[in-house]
C-alpha cells in the first residue's frame, strides 16, 4: 500500500467515525462496527507510533520496500488482534442481556466469520497471519463473558501485537512499551463508547434465530 493509498484510508475511516452511528441490531451490524473499528485503532497506533518516532523521516520511510513489507504485515497483525479483543468485549455487553455464552458465540461466529472470509488472507499479511486467524477463532470459541464488558478487560491482545509486531527496532520499543500500550488503550476508549450506545443486545441476539 502506498503511503498516499494509506492516508486515503485512515481519512475515510475518521470520516465514518464522524459519522452518526446507526443501531446495530444483527450480526452484519455487529461484524461492520467490529471490522471499521478494529481498522481504525489499529493503523492510528501504529501509523502514530512510527510517526511519533521517525519525526520528520516519516515520509521517507515509505519509500523503501522492506519496511512496506514489516509495515503491511504489522497493519495486518495488529487488526487481527483488535478485532479479537473488539469481539470478545461485544460478547461481554451481550452476556449482559442474556447470560449464555453458546448463545453468544454463535452471534460472534455468525458476525466475524463473514468478516474473515472477506479478508482471507493477503499475500501482503505474511506467512504468520493464518496462524493468527486461528488464534483469534480459537478465542472467540473459548471467551469467558462474565467481565469481558468491564473496563478493559477484553483488550489484551491489541497491546501485545502493537508492542511486537510495530517495525521499531527492539531497543526502542523495550522503552516505549509502557506508553504505546496507553495510547492504544487511549484508542479504544470510543469505540467502547459507541458500541454500549448503539448495540441493542437483544434485537442482535433475537436476529440470531431468523
Amino acid at each position: 500500500m502506498t503511503r498516499l493509498n494509506l492516508l486515503k484510508k485512515v481519512r475515510e475511516y475518521l470520516a465514518r467515525q464522524r459519522r452518526k452511528l446507526e443501531p446495530i441490531v444483527d450480526t452484519d451490524g455487529l461484524g461492520e462496527f467490529i471490522d471499521t473499528r478494529s481498522s481504525l485503532v489499529a493503523q492510528t497506533s501504529l501509523y502514530g507510533y512510527i510517526k511519533t518516532r521517525a519525526g520528520t523521516r516519516f515520509p521517507e520511510l515509505f519509500e523503501n520496500e522492506e519496511f512496506l513489507q514489516s509495515i503491511n504485515i504489522a497493519k495486518w497483525q495488529i487488526w487481527a488482534a483488535c478485532v479479537s479483543d473488539l469481539a470478545v468485549f461485544s460478547g461481554g455487553l451481550l452476556y449482559r442481556e442474556m447470560p449464555d455464552a453458546d448463545r453468544i458465540r454463535q452471534v460472534l461466529q455468525q458476525a466475524i466469520d463473514p468478516l474473515l472470509a472477506r479478508t482471507a488472507e493477503p499475500s501482503e499479511a505474511g506467512e504468520d497471519f493464518s496462524a493468527t486467524l486461528e488464534k483469534l477463532k480459537i478465542r472467540i470459541a473459548g471467551a469467558v463473558f462474565t467481565d469481558a464488558a468491564e473496563s478493559e478487560n477484553a483488550f489484551t491482545v491489541s497491546p501485545d501485537a502493537l508492542v511486537y509486531w510495530a517495525p521499531i527496532v527492539d531497543e526502542l520499543k523495550s522503552l516505549d512499551e509502557s506508553i504505546v500500550r496507553n495510547s492504544i488503550r487511549f484508542r479504544w476508549q470510543a469505540p467502547r463508547r459507541e458500541l454500549r450506545e448503539a448495540l441493542q443486545p437483544a434485537r442482535v441476539l433475537d436476529a440470531l434465530d431468523n
